[in-house]
């Protein structure tokens, strides 16, 4: 970050400057008092708004050690020693001149982004594709705003070769602020919906503001099939380098062909093709904006083709909650638009784990649509999305309910909708909330949504994203990934977990046993899933469901060619197993030619992968062994594809040996417990995904000698206070923990456990401890973790997390 002396800003953005420090510097702008990260090198913009004053919070920084303020209204300076204020008459009008100081001091292409949807992804897809050779600046998440843009400007610094800023407006005459702000090279005009339409006369009116953003533009990319954008941008902007995609019309890329398929699509435009990993039309609209902005930028097609194809999924803004009766809750308040509505059905169809699936839909008010077009096109795209059931909420759309061709129910607001929510029997559905704000669809969320009352595991989908993400940042392009989920997914919920995954597109799941793979199966996982240990008995369902068996001896080899046989008339894919120092599962070296011999005569069999496991990828101390291993399956694998007419998979590493062997990637690497946020390599890179959380049931004051538990085990030596929690060994709270070995958090402070633990209960020693009935307990998350509470039973984090029993509810977050 650069850095600036508070006088010269002064004088930038025209404020006066008063205080007894008026040298000091500072790299960071801080807008939001509880987001303070670096004191001493930050300067704070207190904003004012409708229901809210920064300047509430000063003597709150001030004590935290800031000492830089731009302030709109008179403060007493003098109490606040050593410290520097800046009086303007508007503080974000002062933020928006500094970031337009700090952009005109760069002299890089700037690409600037607006329109109604699609602004961050076509962002964050332009930084995956462009970062191989140029170092980024770009908006964090969605900072679009007249407060976003500052910041995101911000990001800016002296290596930055390129910038990617995001432009979003609510209302006329904002743009403008933006514009000089961001001074864009290239503009790129995604789309335009009814967002914030109630704001604008017209939609020609909204679209006219949005390009005020491309005034210092050179080149325009957009898509001319939005025909009011085309008009208004060619009468606007002819003079400029005009750069269009187009399925309709003659464009600077004219697309031919969309060919979508189970998990990609493919795209034909100029008599070149690419290939993304996405089937869903914003995506396709997206990537095809990214496209013609990278031929634009001088990069070749085979390079845009081999980066376009590894695009990765950007997180939602929906919430995923825990339902009643085992439903699943979409909140999404979003947007309240067709354009967003579609987004938001389009993610509901990918919950494949729940065959029922249900909307509750508000009134539309993001609209400039006459009511009766409104909800002829609201219900034309419900009739299409093969849902269960529909319940539409709001005068509006109840006047139309005769359009909806579903099961469905109407009610004229939230609370009648409320009074009669019993009747629906909300079960082992996905449910999608999608309301405008004046509807208070939290009121249903509340109802709906599973209440943590006790013992509960929560699972941060966003934390597995991102930790997969950061796996897949140390492999190259072409590396495939198979995520371990056996074992209930580490005891996070392999319907959950598995269906997260398979929306990230990895290539294969793997399971310990052929049940768990059908669950999969009938939960909607369709891509391909491997079984570590098949059992013979299981053969012809293992067939029937489409599921890869690990072969791992000749006599499961023997057993299986049987059955292939026996139950099929093609060929059917297998997994090798080489144990090369295990001593666990696999096929020993002295094994192989026999192997090789019977594979020989049973050309149906199709090997899919062979593959060894690393003992101690972890283990520095044992990277001798590891190598030694990998030799051992080098050299095995060499024989094995001598006697083989294709190519097959090889993988060897686990999740540590991706951090510290990368170099043995081959071509499909195997993550498991480091997808949930555990390492003893790189810690610091991951996020935590679970927490494991009770309350306090109970609180008793005892005397000094009284006993606690069982056996009488547990003593006090003085007058304390002890708390019950919900939880004991049958919840995966190991009995080891018992009598001061192990401890929880409460209110950020440890207790130690009392007594043994019981089946269903454990008391623990809060002595000392502010805390009543109904407080959190913490057994482990991300400020207390997992392998504190393995290190106190003398274990591993694993046997921690596929310990917890499925009778501890998982409740799911996602943004």
């Amino acid at each position: 970050m650069s850095e600036y002396k508070i006088d010269k800003i002064a004088t930038v953005v025209g404020g006066k400057i008063s205080g007894t420090n008026l040298k000091i510097s500072f790299r960071y702008l801080l807008t939001d008092s509880r987001s303070l990260i670096s004191p001493s090198e930050t300067i704070f913009f207190a904003i004012t708004g409708k229901r809210h004053d920064g300047h509430k919070y000063i003597d709150e920084l001030y004590k935290k050690g800031l000492r830089a303020f731009v302030v709109s209204s008179v403060t007493e300076t003098e109490k606040y020693k050593n410290a520097a204020f800046i009086l303007v008459e508007n503080t974000v009008v002062a933020l928006q001149k500094l970031a337009q100081f700090h952009r005109n001091k760069f002299k890089i292409p700037v690409i600037g982004i607006t329109g109604s949807n699609g602004k961050t992804i076509v962002k964050e897809w332009l930084s995956q594709l462009l970062s191989p050779e140029m170092n980024i600046a770009k908006s964090p998440r969605s900072y679009n705003s007249q407060i976003g843009v500052p910041l995101s400007v911000w990001q800016l610094e002296d290596n930055s070769e390129i910038g990617i800023f995001e432009a979003g407006i609510s209302l006329t005459n904002e743009m403008e602020n933006l514009a000089d702000i961001i001074k864009p090279e290239i503009g790129i005009f995604t789309n335009i919906g009814q967002a914030h339409q109630e704001n604008f006369e017209s939609l020609n009116q909204k679209i006219s503001e949005k390009l005020k953003l491309f005034n210092s533009c050179k080149t325009i990319i957009y898509c001319s099939d939005y025909d009011d954008i085309n008009e208004a941008i060619i009468n606007k902007y002819s003079d400029k380098n005009l750069l269009t995609w187009s399925k309709e019309n003659s464009a600077t890329l004219k697309i031919k062909s969309i060919n979508k398929s189970i998990n990609s699509t493919k795209i034909k435009a100029n008599n070149f093709e690419i290939e993304i990993p996405f089937i869903d039309d914003a995506s396709i609209e997206n990537a095809i904006t990214c496209w013609l902005t990278m031929l634009h930028l001088n990069y070749s097609n085979e390079t845009i083709k081999e980066r376009i194809k590894n695009l990765t999924p950007i997180e939602m803004r929906m919430e995923l909650k825990a339902g009643i009766n085992d439903c699943l809750i979409i909140n999404d308040s979003y947007n309240s638009d067709i354009g967003s509505l579609i987004i938001a059905l389009d993610y509901l169809k990918q919950q494949h784990q729940f065959s029922q699936k249900t909307v509750i839909l508000s009134d539309i008010l993001e609209s400039s649509k006459n009511e009766a077009a409104l909800y002829k096109e609201v219900a034309s795209i419900i009739n299409k999305s093969n849902i269960f059931r529909f319940i539409g909420i709001g005068e509006g759309i109840s006047k139309y309910s005769d359009l909806f061709k579903v099961k469905k129910h109407f009610f004229i607001n939230t609370s009648d909708f409320i009074n009669h929510i019993a009747e629906y029997q909300l079960k082992n559905e996905a449910i999608l909330l999608k309301g405008a704000r004046i509807f208070q669809f939290e009121r249903i969320s509340s109802i709906l949504q599973y209440k943590v009352h006790e013992t509960v595991l929560e699972v941060n989908l966003n934390a597995v994203v991102h930790n997969l993400n950061y796996y897949k940042s140390l492999l190259k392009p072409e590396t495939k990934v198979m995520a371990m989920v056996k074992a209930f997914s580490y005891g996070s919920g392999i319907l959950e977990i598995s269906n997260l995954l398979a929306h990230q597109r990895i290539d294969y799941l793997a399971v310990a046993y052929i049940d768990e793979g059908i669950e999969l199966r009938k939960a909607g996982i369709t891509i391909p899933i491997m079984i570590m240990n098949p059992e013979e008995s299981g053969f012809g369902q293992m067939f029937e469901f489409n599921l890869e068996p690990e072969i791992y001896s000749l006599k499961i080899l023997n057993s299986f060619i049987k059955a292939q046989k026996y139950y099929l008339s093609g060929s059917y894919p297998i997994h090798l197993k080489i144990d090369t120092g295990m001593k666990r599962l696999g096929f020993l070296s002295s094994e192989v030619d026999d192997l090789i011999n019977i594979l020989s005569e049973n050309n149906s069999i199709i090997i899919k992968s062979v593959f060894t496991h690393l003992v101690a990828t972890e283990d520095n101390a044992q990277d001798v062994f590891t190598r030694f291993q990998v030799d051992t399956f080098l050299n095995t694998t060499k024989k094995i594809e001598k006697h083989l007419k294709y190519g097959i998979i090889k993988h060897v590493l686990n999740s540590a040996g991706v951090e510290r062997f990368s170099e043995y990637q081959f071509d499909m690497v195997r993550l498991g417990i480091g997808l949930y946020g555990v390492s003893s390599v790189s810690k610091d890179k991951l996020m935590n995904v679970c927490s494991l959380k009770t309350i306090i049931s109970q609180i008793k004051t005892l005397e000094a000698n009284d006993t606690v538990g069982y056996n009488r085990k547990g003593k006090l030596k003085k007058t304390g206070t002890v708390a019950t929690i919900p939880i004991g060994y049958a919840d995966g709270l190991h009995r080891i923990l018992s009598n001061g070995t192990g401890k929880v958090m409460i209110n950020n402070k440890l207790a130690p456990i009392i007594g043994n633990i019981c089946m269903d209960m454990t008391m623990i020693n809060i002595s000392g401890i502010e805390a009543k009935e109904g407080d959190e307990v913490i057994i482990f998350n991300e400020n207390f973790p997992i392998e504190y509470i393995a290190r106190y039973a003398a274990t591993i984090p694993y046997e921690i997390l596929t310990s917890i029993s499925r009778r501890v509810k998982r409740v799911y977050f996602q943004e």
